[in-house]
């Protein structure tokens, strides 16, 4: 008979347990505890046409070991060795895996080996996402924004966060994380009591116990998600595009503020700021450019008809104020001058029928930090002021330029809604008409509906937030909520639908392009 290495194992430990330590075979219980273990499952992500970022973690330093091929049975399959996982890295490994060729599914598996022993491998981790495709083709994706906010984490007796199932059932191309991935400054408590009698029950570790302030706290926010078995299941299967806003660092910061939080030691954001963001990038499948290690914008053709562009609203804005200033300045910066050079740029060289906006903030529902102003709007109905001069310009050169077919989406608010902007409801009136939809949480308290700020002409077509009077709901009460595009591959039609966690959709709005 033949027996397998389980087999073996099983006798070791077995024998070891009925006649002492000594019994076992030494080598076998050694090479066993020597085997790294993978301990946040395997994402991509940042995927061009013959490339893309594979990402996974060990739960020690090991070499990182990965294996690609064009069918699940990985025949013929590829094998590529990566890179060292050490401490100073979150024990993160990172590949840019190239040369993908004309592959359309590409299946994959991590290993992590043993520094010190490379026949102690892990067990292999499987993934699989769809490249981009080089010709027309239909193509699906969601996106959303907002996980574990407000004070609710994983409650694993309500299943955890199922929304992250719930979009992968849709079996989408990719999806876009419109930003605050984690709530760096949102402790979780045990219990939480709820408004019927129940008890919310978090699933909590010590990096959620206080808000983040050393990087390994931060680094904790990101790994406390992975624990989620929904959404490990979600990242092997759905490529991420990822983007921040403020909750990877603190709520509404804003680069040279200083805090008066007293739950902080530390109150150099800027110092919060550098921490938070080598965390993000640390555990986001974001590719990082030797020239510009820290940015995030960037772009992503996905086949002749789509490119999306995700914008950073947080590293280059100027400080909160009360958003009435007349004229442009750093005061007034919202994207800064090299992010506006880059998307104006970007826009009109692209040959994409639709272009996808990402943006980590809506452009025309008033967010308030106090007395001051944490988006773009300022509820002031009049012509552009403040953070809208940006906006305004960037508009003005879309209708310049041309470009035609462009869709903001953004998260951000925790609710769902789709805004129409048009010149003839407007203050400021020199742009062609564009819409915007609004999703989220994925995974947080809900709140809403936000107050319109009319500078820009928007117009409610669809909202769903909670009944008036009600706010901070807990996942349980079912307002959560993401977005997905659907585009015909043969019309390229855009049909968008708003969506809550159950699957259900809420509301559809279909988008013929214009082509002249």
């Amino acid at each position: 008979m033949r027996y397998s290495r389980r087999d073996v194992l099983g006798w070791g430990v077995k024998a070891g347990a009925a006649l002492g330590a000594a019994s076992v075979a030494p080598s076998i219980v050694l090479a066993e505890s020597r085997r790294p273990q993978v301990t946040s499952g395997v994402m991509s992500g940042d995927m061009l046409s013959d490339r893309t970022m594979l990402w996974s973690r060990s739960d020690r330093p090991a070499r990182m070991l990965v294996e690609v091929a064009d069918n699940p049975a990985f025949r013929g399959v590829r094998q590529v060795r990566g890179p060292e996982v050490l401490p100073s890295s979150g024990l993160i490994g990172k590949l840019d895996v190239a040369g993908l060729g004309d592959t359309e599914t590409l299946h994959y598996r991590v290993r992590f080996a043993a520094l010190d022993d490379p026949h102690a491998l892990s067990e292999p981790v499987k993934g699989r996402l769809r490249l981009p495709p080089s010709e027309t083709r239909d193509v699906r994706f969601v996106w959303s924004g907002d996980t574990v906010g407000q004070g609710w984490g994983i409650d694993e007796s309500r299943g955890g966060m199922t929304i992250y199932d719930t979009m992968r059932r849709q079996r989408p191309d990719f999806f876009i994380h419109s930003g605050d991935t984690v709530y760096a400054d949102g402790p979780l408590e045990e219990r939480v009591a709820l408004a019927n009698g129940d008890t919310w029950h978090n699933l909590v570790t010590p990096a959620k116990r206080k808000v983040a302030e050393t990087l390994d706290e931060f680094r904790g926010q990101h790994t406390y998600n992975f624990l989620d078995a929904n959404l490990r299941r979600f990242n092997a299967e759905v490529p991420m595009l990822a983007q921040w806003d403020d909750h990877e660092t603190t709520n509404n910061w804003y680069p040279g503020e200083w805090l008066e939080d007293e739950r902080y030691t530390e109150k150099n954001v800027a110092l919060l700021a550098a921490r938070a963001r080598q965390a993000f990038l640390e555990h986001t499948p974001l590719r990082q450019l030797p020239t510009s290690p820290e940015r995030i914008h960037r772009r992503f053709a996905y086949g002749p008809s789509l490119e999306v562009f995700m914008l950073d609203m947080r590293t280059y804005r100027g400080a909160n104020s009360r958003n009435r200033q007349t004229e442009r300045s750093a005061q007034t910066a919202f994207l800064g001058e090299d992010q506006f050079a880059w998307l104006q740029r970007s826009l009109k060289e692209s040959t994409a029928t639709w272009k996808i906006i990402a943006a980590d903030m809506p452009i025309g529902l008033v967010v308030s930090d106090g007395d001051a102003y944490e988006a773009i709007a300022n509820g002031d109905a009049g012509g552009a002021l403040g953070r809208e001069l940006e906006i305004a310009r960037l508009l003005r050169a879309i209708r310049d330029d041309n470009v035609k077919n462009v869709v903001w989406l953004t998260a951000d608010v925790h609710y769902t809604a789709a805004h129409h902007y048009s010149p003839e409801r407007a203050s400021f009136q020199e742009f062609t008409p564009f819409w915007e939809f609004v999703s989220g949480p994925l995974h947080a308290g809900t709140f809403g509906p936000g107050e319109l700020d009319t500078t820009f002409g928007p117009e409610v077509v669809f909202q769903k937030a909670p009944p008036k009077g009600e706010s901070n709901l807990p996942p349980s009460r079912g307002y959560q909520f993401f977005g997905q595009i659907d585009l015909d591959g043969e019309s390229e039609a855009l049909t968008v639908s708003l969506m809550d966690a159950a699957g259900n959709t809420l509301h559809r709005q279909q988008l013929t392009p214009e082509t002249t």
